[in-house]
Formats: C-alpha cells, structure tokens, sequence
C-alpha cells in the first residue's frame, strides 16, 4: 500500500487483516475491507481510527 507494492500487498491483505484485527480490536471487517484504487481511502479510515501517521502504518504493515 503506503510503500509497498499494491499488488503484493493485495494477495497477501487476508493474512495482514486477521493480524491487524488481533494488534487493534477496535478494527471491523469493515475498517478492512480492500477495493481496487481505494487503498488511499483505506489508509486515510486506519489513520483516523488508530490515530497513526501514514509513516506509522506502513512501519506496521511492513512488520506483519
């Protein structure tokens, strides 16, 4: 997303999604849920509910 390869980022966003659901319970199915060309979108709803940077969350996700 952020930094990384949309496309890598997109076949493995399953996996990334149960892991970010355990680190952030606040996090729905919903807060998560992948559309093509809205991946700015999403970042920008994780930013707002996680109160993170875009830095921050592409630190996290680079980590899962």
């Amino acid at each position: 997303m952020i930094q990384m390869n949309v496309e890598d980022m997109k076949g493995s966003w399953n996996e990334k999604k149960g892991k970010l659901k355990q680190m952030f319970a606040v996090l729905t199915d919903n807060d998560l849920l992948w559309e093509d060309g809205k991946q700015d979108e999403l970042i920008g709803n994780l930013q707002i509910k996680l109160g993170k940077t875009k830095e921050e969350l592409s630190n996290i996700l680079s980590d899962l």
